[in-house]
């Protein structure tokens, strides 16, 4: 990977604790120290000193792969009813307390974990941990049939939005449901199914707040103006006294078996057809997930990218294409789509999709592809560095890192990943994961028109 610039450098230096220092790109490093409370909270601390701003990021290592089938959304749901107000703290209070002190928070659901978020002023900290402690030890009481209701409610709406009523919506879910067996815990999407929510009851949503909102299943990232010793104090004085849940025991998930290339069409309220090829993959961090990822973009990372100037420049066949490597923490999955310009058939589509693969399998990238796409992980990833709070700030990467490898700063290692990319590996993961396995194509088409999907 090419050294960074002195620029580069001195803004790395300001991410740091303390006065600015330059670092290179094999220094760079996230200083945290970390201590557990008695009743098994885990606790990330990292100083920032160059804005007084602090952030309190929550991770609940619970997901939606924590499910089971007939009981789906829950996790969702869950991040919905945390806002509802707790023992202590009234419905709309959390929101109110923070706004009053010029801060801000928000939460996020995903297969594998539940975040949950609060940005503001140094000052604020006290109040930040007070507010979450309430809703981790006093919640329980303050969960009733009215609140699951309304943000049942809620719920269905966004799935609604989301899914059902969004053109293409509903691809993804049908993807999971074709790609993953019935048993694996991918095999839903994270929203859940509209009959799983309607199904949960109160004593449903209660027993999942005990078995997973728990200390000792969660872990705080506390980021920013801080000094480690006041925040430990504070820690243990909002957090101590909750009590240890019980263990989380998670079983191995069934093996993904892709055993013939699977075909299927949706009709949807759409206006163009859209093809997606999706391909059983490595989970996040396995040895070939930074390969993929230089794959998809490769092909479909901007104008110059060779599936975008074969599709939507040249052949002026697709009003776009996208391609991305999705490695979650137990498994992963590849996927491709693109949307026919009108006049054009997916078939067309997919003769260029399946043209270029082979290439690329062929051939392999050119070194200025591999740079390319080396250079743009890098600037994404100093981006997101460049800020203590927010989804993908450091906060919430001292958690991403520590909940998926168990290292708080795996920053550098992290980015050495796609340092250590060649050419060869990149032809090699098309070879294994794509033009020599099989997939799910799935033609999304507009109602009443089925035979517009891609030909088996």
């Amino acid at each position: 990977m090419p050294r960074m610039s002195s620029a580069t450098a001195v803004l790395l230096g300001l991410l740091s604790a303390g006065p600015p220092i330059c670092l290179s790109a094999q220094a760079l490093r996230v200083p945290y120290t970390t201590f557990t409370l008695p009743n098994g909270l885990q606790v990330i601390l990292h100083e920032d000193h160059s804005v007084p701003v602090v952030a309190v990021n929550t991770w609940y290592h619970v997901g939606s792969s924590d499910e089971r089938p007939g009981r789906t959304g829950f996790a969702h749901l869950f991040e919905h009813i945390m806002f509802m107000g707790s023992e202590h703290v009234p419905t709309g209070e959390f929101d109110r307390l923070l706004e009053a002190v010029g801060a801000d928070n928000n939460g996020s659901t995903t297969e594998d974990r539940t975040n949950y978020y609060e940005d503001g002023p140094a000052n604020a900290l006290p109040l930040m941990l007070y507010l979450d402690s309430d809703r981790l030890g006093f919640l329980l009481p303050e969960i009733t049939t009215d609140k699951v209701d309304l943000q049942r409610g809620v719920v269905q709406n966004e799935r609604r939005q989301s899914y059902e009523n969004r053109p293409y919506g509903l691809a993804e879910e049908n993807i999971l449901d074709r790609l993953y067996p019935p048993a694996h815990p991918y095999h839903w999407p994270v929203i859940g199914s509209m009959k799983d929510l309607q199904a949960a009851t109160l004593e449903d949503v209660r027993r999942f707040f005990q078995s997973y909102y728990t200390p000792n299943n969660s872990t705080i990232a506390i980021a920013g103006d801080i000094s480690p010793g006041d925040a430990r104090t504070l820690v243990q004085r909002y957090f101590g006294d909750i009590a240890r849940g019980p263990a989380v025991i998670r079983m191995p998930p069934p093996p993904v078996h892709v055993t013939a290339d699977i075909d299927a069409v949706l009709e949807d309220r759409v206006q163009l057809p859209r093809v997606y090829d999706a391909w059983h993959t490595v989970k996040a961090f396995a040895d070939d997930d930074a390969a993929l990822d230089v794959v998809a973009n490769v092909l479909a990372g901007g104008r110059s990218s060779r599936l975008y100037r074969r599709l939507v420049y040249d052949l002026q066949i697709a009003t776009d294409v996208v391609a991305f490597q999705d490695g979650t923490r137990i498994d992963g999955k590849f996927e491709i789509f693109a949307t026919a310009r009108p006049g054009h058939q997916l078939g067309e589509l997919q003769r260029v999709i399946d043209e270029e693969l082979r290439k690329l399998a062929d051939g392999g990238p050119t070194a200025r592809e591999v740079e390319r796409a080396q250079n743009t992980f890098e600037a994404q990833f100093l981006s997101r560095m460049e800020r203590v709070g927010g989804f993908g700030g450091k906060a919430d990467q001292l958690n991403f890192y520590n909940y998926f490898v168990g290292t708080p700063d795996y920053f550098q290692k992290d980015l050495d990943r796609y340092g250590r990319v060649r050419a060869a590996d990149v032809q090699r993961a098309v070879k294994t994961y794509l033009t020599g396995a099989h997939r799910v194509v799935l033609s999304v088409v507009p109602q009443g028109k089925p035979e517009l999907g891609v030909k088996p």
